[in-house]
C-alpha cells in the first residue's frame, strides 16, 4: 500500500485520476460528493484492470467467483435489470441496442481509496501516482449530442399510464414503475468529461463511472439499493419527487406540499412495504425495522421522499442470497413485484439494460454497497449510441401527463449537460 497525503495532490487529481482509469479496460469509480446521507453514502474509490477473465457472468457463478477471492482485494461490479430473468421465470426481448452483459465483477490490478486526509493506493502501486499526474489532460469539449428522440413517443406514453390504471383497478398490481428511453446515435462525446459534468450539475450520494469495454456508464443516482455492514442489511428505497423551489420560502413550501402529498405517500408506502417483504425472506424473524418512513431530502434540482428499511441477517446468508430476495430494487419494478415486471415488459418499449439495475462493491471482509442505477446515461464508443431513461410509479391517481412531467424532471440535469432537447 503507497499512502499519499491529499494535501500534497494538486486540486484536479480526482479528475485526473479517472482520465487514467478510464484507459483500461475495466474500470469503476465511486463518488459521494461529500453529501450527507443516513447510512452514509460511497466511499470514493477508483478501481482498475486491464483484463477480467473468468468473471462470473450469473448469479451462481458469482457465488464460487466470490468464494474464490482469498486476497484482501475489494471486487467492483455491475447488475443489469436483466438478470431478473434470472431469479424469476421472466423474460427481456424489447428492443436491446446496450448489450451489456447481464452481469459483471472484476478484481482490480490496482485501486485507489480516499480517505479525509489521504489517499491510499493498493496492488500494483509501483509509478501509478507518478503516470496519474504526468499524464496530460485532454482539452475541455461540449458534447454534440443531437436531439434526442423517444423510443416511446409521448402519445403512446400516455395511452401506457392509461391502460396500466385500468390494470390496478383490474387488481393486476398496486403500483408499476414505467420507464421510457431517449437516445441517440453516432454520438461522439469524452465520457469522462460528461460524467464530471454531471456530477457538477447535479451531485449525488451515489455516483458512479464504470467502463466495461466500449460501453460507459455515467451515474448520478441519489438512491441505495443495498448496503450490508455485517450483520445489518440496508435499503433506502425513493418514491416521490418533487423540483426545488427557487427561493427559500419557495422550496419550504415545495417540501411541505411532498411530504403532505397522499399520492407520493402511499407509492412510498407501498414500496417500503415490498422491501419489507424481500429483506424478511433473509433477515433473522423480527428484525425487519423501518427507521425512517418519509424522509424527505434535498438534491440540487429535486426534493426526494426516501425511507429506511433495516435488518438483522440470518447466519451464512450471502450476497447471491440477498440478490436473489431482493433484486431489482421495488422502487423500480412496482408491486407486486413480479407481476409488475411481466407488464413492465408488456408496456415498455426498450430493455432497460443497466438502468435500474446497480453498480457497487464487496470488501474483502464482507461488507458490500450498491446504489440504483437511475439519472444515468448509459454510451457505446464503438458505435456512439447514447441513451438515458426515467420512469416514474404509477397508481390508479396518477394523472398521464403529470407522470411525463416528472420523467422530464428527472432528465433536467443530462439534457442540461449533454446541451440538448428532446423531441
Amino acid at each position: 500500500m503507497l499512502t499519499v497525503p491529499l494535501t500534497t495532490l494538486p486540486p484536479d487529481f480526482r479528475l485526473r485520476a479517472l482520465h487514467w482509469g478510464s484507459r483500461f479496460a475495466h474500470c469503476a469509480y465511486f463518488e459521494p460528493n461529500e453529501l450527507p446521507y443516513p447510512g452514509g453514502a460511497f466511499a470514493r474509490m477508483l478501481a482498475i484492470a486491464t483484463e477480467a477473465t473468468d468473471t462470473p457472468s450469473t448469479l451462481a457463478e458469482l457465488r464460487e467467483w466470490l468464494r474464490g477471492n482469498q486476497a484482501a482485494t475489494p471486487v467492483c461490479g455491475f447488475i443489469t435489470y436483466d438478470v431478473k430473468n434470472e431469479i424469476e421465470a421472466l423474460t427481456s426481448n424489447n428492443y436491446a441496442e446496450l448489450s451489456w452483459p447481464n452481469l459483471h465483477f472484476f478484481r482490480p490490478q490496482t485501486w485507489l481509496h480516499w480517505h479525509e486526509d489521504q489517499l491510499e493506493i493498493y496492488g500494483r502501486t509501483e509509478n501509478v501516482l507518478e503516470e496519474i499526474l504526468s499524464a496530460p489532460l485532454p482539452t475541455p469539449s461540449l458534447p454534440e449530442v443531437p436531439v434526442l428522440r423517444p423510443r416511446m413517443p409521448k402519445p403512446e406514453y400516455l395511452q401506457a399510464v392509461a391502460a396500466i390504471r385500468e390494470d390496478i383497478l383490474n387488481g393486476e398490481v398496486y403500483e408499476l414503475n414505467l420507464c421510457q428511453e431517449f437516445y441517440a446515435e453516432q454520438v461522439q462525446l469524452h465520457p469522462v468529461e460528461v460524467f464530471m459534468q454531471l456530477n457538477e450539475a447535479s451531485p449525488t450520494p451515489f455516483a458512479g463511472f464504470y467502463r466495461w469495454h466500449d460501453h460507459y456508464l455515467l451515474c448520478a443516482s441519489p438512491e441505495r439499493f443495498l448496503a450490508c455492514r455485517p450483520p445489518t442489511l440496508l435499503s433506502q428505497p425513493i418514491k416521490g419527487t418533487i423540483r426545488r423551489g427557487a427561493t427559500p420560502e419557495a422550496d419550504e413550501l415545495q417540501r411541505l406540499t411532498l411530504l403532505h402529498d397522499e399520492k407520493e405517500r402511499a407509492e412510498n408506502l407501498m414500496i417500503v412495504d415490498l422491501v419489507r417483504n424481500d429483506l424478511a425472506r433473509v433477515a433473522q424473524t423480527g428484525s425487519v425495522q423501518v427507521p425512517e418512513l418519509f424522509g424527505l431530502y434535498p438534491f440540487r434540482h429535486v426534493w426526494q421522499m426516501i425511507s429506511t428499511v433495516q435488518a438483522e441477517l440470518r447466519p451464512a446468508v450471502d450476497l447471491v442470497d440477498i440478490l436473489h430476495a431482493t433484486f431489482p430494487m421495488g422502487s423500480m419494478t412496482g408491486a407486486p413485484k413480479i407481476r409488475a415486471m411481466q407488464l413492465i415488459e408488456h408496456y415498455e418499449r426498450s430493455r432497460r439494460g443497466l438502468y435500474s439495475g446497480s453498480i457497487g462493491y464487496v470488501s474483502p471482509t464482507g461488507e458490500f454497497e450498491f446504489n440504483v442505477v437511475i439519472r444515468s446515461l448509459q454510451y457505446r464508443a464503438d458505435t456512439g449510441y447514447l441513451s438515458f431513461q426515467v420512469g416514474s410509479a404509477i397508481t390508479y391517481d396518477s394523472v398521464p401527463e403529470r407522470e411525463y412531467e416528472e420523467c422530464l424532471l428527472k432528465a433536467q440535469a443530462i439534457l442540461e449537460v449533454v446541451g440538448t432537447v428532446i423531441q
